[in-house]
């Protein structure tokens, strides 16, 4: 039985925190948690992985580094896909893989296979033998799973009522930021929320009189409605998040502006942003920024560039 298990501060842990927590300890574990990123978790990441990986891999193994010697094991699961019809993107198809082969003296990895295209009966099968690490109890499982769905509930609501993730599971309190510009930030969470990798993004617009939004504060039906009228579904699940909320955006004109926030050698990632350029170009309605980020990001050229597309935005508010 493991009785303390780890999670990385990294990647899914900003979209389905709370659902795990509730889950595992319903279950009896106790949870560490990562400490936010910093240089020396990109550094020890960076290390271990092919330099072909995206940067939000390269944290995820930093993470898992930090964890080594602090818990009995490392969740991290395996999420195939979360509707039917559509895949997360490929590298959390083969993450747990991935954690197993940086370093021998890591921890055991548990990684719960979230599968929705095999059906309702394979995933419960799934959720089942991931609870023995447990318990032999199924009702103790099942009682654990939905305490997570439950949670998951109460964590949407508070991102819809226009907290950050980061704020949600901090259980901070929604504060009203009377900026005379507001900024929709597009891009997947573990880029948007991680200030160490994107420089403090959202912080930095808020002090310069900023109000933000993002794809999480926006209700998943109307992200699901949004992302319709491409002529063909997407691929993938996150990537149509995205594409959802800037869509959104560049209709109801409820931002002055958007920044995509991508990440480098993200394959997915580098076709919305031709989509979505082209949509914003097409539509005339809304000036778009992509913000590429990798570990070579440099402060000063990146802060230069989102400092530049406010003072525009304020021009031509003027």
């Amino acid at each position: 039985m493991c009785a303390t298990i780890g999670v990385p501060q990294a990647l899914l842990y900003y979209k389905y925190y709370p659902q795990w927590e509730a889950f595992l300890k319903g279950l009896g574990a106790e949870i560490v948690v990562s400490s936010a990123t910093t240089k020396r978790t990109i550094n020890a990441g960076t290390s271990l992985a092919e330099n072909e990986l995206c940067l939000p891999v390269k944290v995820f193994f930093g993470h898992l580094v930090e964890l080594r010697n602090q818990v009995d094991a490392l969740f991290v699961p395996r999420v195939v896909s979360v509707e039917n019809g559509a895949y997360t993107c490929p590298k959390f198809l083969g993450l747990p893989d991935l954690a197993r082969s940086i370093d021998s003296s890591l921890p055991s990895v548990l990684d719960p296979t979230f599968n929705r295209r095999l059906g309702r009966k394979k995933f419960y099968e799934a959720l089942l033998d991931f609870g023995k690490h447990f318990t032999n109890k199924k009702y103790r499982i099942l009682r654990a799973w939905m305490m997570g769905l439950s949670a998951q509930r109460v964590f949407q609501r508070k991102l819809e009522s226009g907290l950050t993730p980061v704020e949600a599971i901090a259980n901070a309190e929604v504060q009203t930021y009377k900026g005379n510009l507001k900024i929709g930030i597009a891009g997947h969470p573990y880029n948007i929320y991680d200030s160490y990798i994107n420089l403090n993004l959202i912080k930095r617009l808020r002090e310069w009189g900023v109000d933000v939004a993002t794809t999480e504060m926006i209700p998943q039906r109307t992200l699901e409605h949004e992302a319709s009228y491409l002529p063909k579904r997407l691929f993938w699940s996150y990537e149509k998040e995205v594409v959802g909320s800037v869509f959104h955006w560049l209709r109801n004109k409820s931002v002055d502006g958007i920044i995509y926030v991508l990440s480098f050698a993200c394959g997915p990632d580098s076709l919305i942003q031709v989509l979505l350029e082209s949509e914003a170009k097409r539509r005339g309605s809304l000036p778009l920024m992509s913000l590429v980020i990798d570990e070579h990001s440099g402060e000063a050229g990146m802060i230069t560039r989102v400092e530049a597309f406010v003072d525009m935005l304020r021009w031509r508010k003027v």
